[in-house]
């Protein structure tokens, strides 16, 4: 009996041990991904579809009403073709400096910021006579756009764990003999004070956790304060009392809808007939021969449910936790070439009472080192983008590869090689994210 009992416990282990972990839920359906039911995620679709009015604190400067109007294609939480514009100069020593952006006639200088935001509230009816729109100095030559990212499957990308982004750089560098060497950034972890994490959202890694991207953009993109960032821009034409986030009858303020918004959605689906097509399975195959995987990795998995991230402030829960996913990207900084020479601005991200040294882990030389290395775009979904790399400025599948220089130099070679027919055939595999 205790045999036959050890044999069957054996076989339980060794069958578990094996097994597969689950695939993230996909889709373009704004279903929950079990984060939450659906009455709840629905609710907080509409607290991110919300267009927002100067009344409820909009602005003074904004460059959106909604997080709907730059994340919507094809859903609420997908792309889109709204980019955002940022500036700076070098300094005596190279190292990019921010701009200082006049307004008001020069009365005042927005700093502390690489952001121009494209839209502002006054002049209006109450302040006829108060110009504040940003406009670009001269002095800024270092200039670009940036496009909108996808937020899909987003909480599967926050779930994985840090030592998996570190092992995978150690790595990919190591197979390549130091030709690609993605950068792991730590950076702060704004809801847990002196906390760092993994960079893994925005073009710079700018954010470990979707809870401090969000306040990030609430202030930044739409000028809202709330209690990650709740320092205005500019008090010029501002009425509204602040923060202007303020807790609901649940206790939640809009960024904490907005954030579990996005942990709750599914990770973009693939074109499924396309997929299936022999020209896009022979492109599978070159996309990893030729070395496109090396850093449009297709598949991660995250942490266990229960694993603590985010400086203790959230923990992994099942619908999250151990789940395997395939976003095809690597969410490492690289240099490929098209580095826009910006590096992150500190109080712009992390807010006006940031200070370096309060924040383990934490380099100012490392945010350096980005200046011309951008996050690996995830190319899950990317078919439903009509402008492709960082400023949008690739048009079609070839005009993007070829654009990959630096680091990926030695793949878009062997891309250029390749007969024209396995060309096309690669390019039908990407059509089918």
């Amino acid at each position: 009996m205790k045999l036959f009992f050890c044999a069957a416990l054996l076989t339980f282990v060794v069958v578990s041990l094996a097994s597969p972990l689950p695939d993230a839920p996909t889709g373009f359906d704004s279903q929950t991904n079990g984060v939450v039911d659906q009455t709840t995620h629905a609710a907080d679709q509409i607290a991110f579809e919300a267009v927002l009015q100067i009344a409820e604190g909009l602005g003074p400067l904004y460059n959106a009403q909604s997080c709907r109007e730059c994340h919507q294609n094809p859903t609420s939480g997908g792309l889109s073709q709204v980019t955002e514009l940022r500036v700076g100069h070098d300094g005596p020593d190279g190292h990019f400096q921010n701009p200082e952006i006049p307004i008001s006639r020069g009365t005042e200088i927005i700093k502390g910021r690489s952001l121009v935001n494209d839209r502002a509230i006054c002049p209006n009816g109450a302040f006829p006579t108060t110009e504040i729109q940003e406009r670009v100095p001269e002095s800024e030559t270092v200039r670009t756009f940036r496009t909108s990212l996808n937020l899909l499957g987003d909480g599967f990308v926050e779930a994985i764990a840090d030592q998996t982004l570190f092992d995978l750089a150690r790595d990919q560098c190591k197979k390549s003999k130091r030709k690609i060497c993605g950068q792991v950034l730590r950076v702060p972890i704004v809801e847990a004070a002196g906390k760092t994490g993994v960079g893994k959202f925005g073009w710079k890694d700018q954010h470990a956790s979707l809870l401090s991207f969000a306040g990030d953009a609430y202030l930044n993109e739409m000028g809202i304060t709330n209690k990650l960032f709740p320092t205005e821009v500019t008090l010029l034409c501002n009425t509204v009392r602040e923060p202007n986030d303020v807790p609901g009858a649940d206790g939640l303020e809009h960024i904490d809808q907005f954030t579990r918004f996005i942990r709750a959605t599914e990770a973009p689906a693939r074109d499924s007939q396309q997929a299936r097509t022999p020209s896009a399975g022979l492109g599978a195959e070159l996309f990893v021969k030729i070395g496109c995987a090396d850093c449009h990795v297709p598949t991660l998995t995250t942490a266990p449910a229960g694993t603590v991230i985010n400086g203790g402030t959230f923990t992994i829960p099942a619908a999250l936790g151990g789940k395997t996913f395939h976003p095809y990207g690597d969410f490492l900084l690289h240099d490929v070439g098209t580095g826009d020479g910006i590096v992150m601005a500190v109080t712009e991200h992390y807010g006006h009472s940031f200070t370096p040294a309060r924040w383990e882990n934490f380099s100012m030389s490392d945010c350096q080192r980005t200046q011309n290395k951008m996050r690996t775009a995830p190319l899950w979904g990317v078919r439903l983008r009509a402008r492709l790399m960082h400023d949008g400025a690739s048009l079609t599948f070839p005009d993007a590869i070829v654009r990959h220089r630096g680091e990926a130099q030695h793949v878009t070679q062997k891309f250029e090689r390749l007969k024209p027919r396995d060309q096309e055939a690669l390019i039908d595999f990407l059509k089918s994210l």
